[in-house]
């Protein structure tokens, strides 16, 4: 049995496929279990190839009693029913997806082998020195392959879903994310949603039930009826879907892009703080089209973004993207 600890959200699944699929065909006889949030479990079935999901929501003791050698459990074992309880001994592997330690590599301390980044202070002098400049696809890969297990980079793609109750054939604008440096401006949304749907795009609004007022307000700055605004009213299987069946997508430096990475449909992603280098979709596919608020992108000289110019990306330059990735479909 392998555990492999990735207890974060959309985007980072979605970069962690390639690593996910090397370990499977790595390991086809053992059995695959994901610690990652509950919440997950549709987009985890879209990967394939993992056997079950240990539900984890952050990070904490081992999931299993772990004894020092004075023979005293230096952490505390979790309740019966908490929700990272491992039902036995600890796993013949564990795989620290999660990051560089300590607190992730203490997590699965006791399993009987970590695969995972050098860090004395977790208690793991073996792996990789951790490279904070790297990809995040290329971090996990690069990982695995200093413990000998070869990951494709490039398979990034998901199950396709059935459509299902969500529209098809529409243009996904999702002015949303859980960090607010990576938000565009809401006006900046609508003014674009509006130009589109002048160009005969069906747009609609998404995001999470919490970004509801924000994609509404979008969607009333853009004349868009109330139909649109689909935020909290899909779960994030039916968001895949949505994507997957998508025209086009047109985002900030979030989950949903990744989505449209791993289902090739038309983006055009918005990246704000965090340069593209490290959670960007791949440069050889020109039908995601990528700008940074470091840059000509922005009316100005490269440097580190600021707020003020991240708020001044043009929406005419973010529609001759829209163009940009929609003419590589045509030809």
């Amino acid at each position: 049995m392998i555990l492999v600890l990735r207890a974060l959200g959309v985007g980072d699944l979605a970069t962690a496929v390639p690593a996910l699929r090397a370990l499977r065909a790595g390991y086809p006889g053992e059995e695959l279990v994901l610690a990652a949030p509950a919440w997950l479990g549709p987009l985890v079935d879209l990967v394939g190839g993992i056997d079950r999901l240990l539900p984890t929501d952050d990070l904490g003791p081992p999931p299993w009693p772990v004894r020092s050698s004075g023979g005293a459990p230096p952490w505390p074992v979790p309740p019966p029913g908490g929700s990272s309880r491992w039902p036995g001994p600890p796993p013949e592997a564990a795989v620290n997806l999660h990051g560089r330690g300590p607190r992730s590599h203490r997590m699965l301390a006791g399993a009987g082998r970590l695969v995972a980044f050098r860090c004395p202070p977790g208690g793991h002098r073996d792996g990789p020195d951790w490279r904070d400049d790297e990809h995040e696809v290329d971090r996990w890969c690069r990982l695995l392959a200093w413990y000998g297990i070869v990951a494709d980079r490039t398979d990034l793609a998901l199950r396709r879903p059935a459509p299902g109750r969500v529209p098809v054939g529409v243009t996904v604008v999702h002015p949303g994310s859980k960090v607010e440096a990576k938000r565009w401006p809401a006006d900046r949304f609508a003014a674009l949603a509006r130009r589109l749907a002048d160009r005969g795009h069906r747009v609609v609004v998404t995001g999470s039930a919490g970004e509801w007022e924000l994609a509404t307000r979008v969607a009333t700055g853009a004349g868009l009826p109330e139909s649109a605004v689909l935020a909290g009213r899909t779960d994030l299987g039916e968001l895949a879907a949505l994507v997957a069946a998508a025209r086009l997508v047109v985002s900030g430096d979030t989950g949903v892009g990744h989505l449209a990475t791993a289902y090739r449909v038309p983006s055009v992603l918005l990246f704000g703080p965090v340069p593209p280098a490290r959670w960007g979709p791949p440069t050889d596919r020109p039908w995601h089209r990528v700008l940074w608020a470091s840059g000509e992108d922005c009316g100005g000289s490269s440097g580190v973004p600021t707020a003020s110019r991240w708020a001044a990306l043009p929406v005419d330059r973010v529609l001759a993207a829209v163009d940009e990735a929609e003419e590589t479909v045509r030809v």
